[in-house]
């Protein structure tokens, strides 16, 4: 058998994902299309269990994702910083939305970080996003309630010449630069080549 960042690097990153409560799903096999970032029935179904105000009435769920798929479109224009921050304080639980009695605001949340056990965990790899005719396909990604908020680069571990550098230096210098929208919702990005693991946003 030869080796390869699939078979050895790639599938030791997604071992200890699994080992650690995270389900494995094949990048290609998720509900989505190319050029979404979202996994959109997951995160739907994660603001109907999280949010009574919007279980009551599931449509909200789709008022708030077109406010998430806003802030993707945002990046064009206000940046990969400012678009990150502004998908934070949804992901963190500090954005409210007139859902309560008489139009008044109550928070919304798309994770629960008192319970885990209520979020979706998922690593998947091969994950393609597509822009026009642009296609990227990264490594490893990982999705809480359908949000890929962690995406990592594996590279080679049997080329000397070939470190955790050169999989860092791909996320960072092309990926971000090239398909901004799949990192607005990024929390961090890791590289490794199976003998350094380093991460950051």
């Amino acid at each position: 058998m030869s080796f390869s960042e699939a078979n050895t690097v790639e599938q030791m990153v997604l071992d200890a994902c699994v080992s650690n409560g995270w389900t494995y799903v094949a990048g290609p096999t998720l509900s989505r299309q190319a050029s979404d970032v979202f996994v959109e029935s997951p995160l739907r179904q994660a603001l109907i269990k999280l949010n009574p105000e919007i279980a009551e009435q599931p449509d909200r769920a789709d008022e708030v994702i077109y406010k998430l798929r806003a802030i993707l479109l945002s990046v064009q224009n206000d940046g990969l910083v400012r678009s990150n921050e502004a998908l934070a304080e949804w992901i963190k639980g500090d954005k409210t939305m007139p859902f309560g009695p008489n139009g008044e605001h109550t928070t919304v949340r798309l994770v629960d970080f008192e319970n885990s056990a209520n979020n979706e965990l998922i690593v998947c790899n091969q994950w393609t996003y597509k822009v026009g005719q642009l296609e990227k396909r990264f490594d490893v990604v990982l999705l809480v309630n359908g949000l890929p908020i962690i995406i990592g680069e594996a590279k080679t571990p049997v080329r000397p010449a070939v470190t955790w550098v050169d999989g860092a230096s791909q996320v960072h210098d092309d990926y971000e630069e090239s398909v901004p929208a799949m990192f607005v919702p990024n929390v961090f990005s890791f590289a490794t080549e199976g003998k350094a693991f380093r991460y950051g946003s």
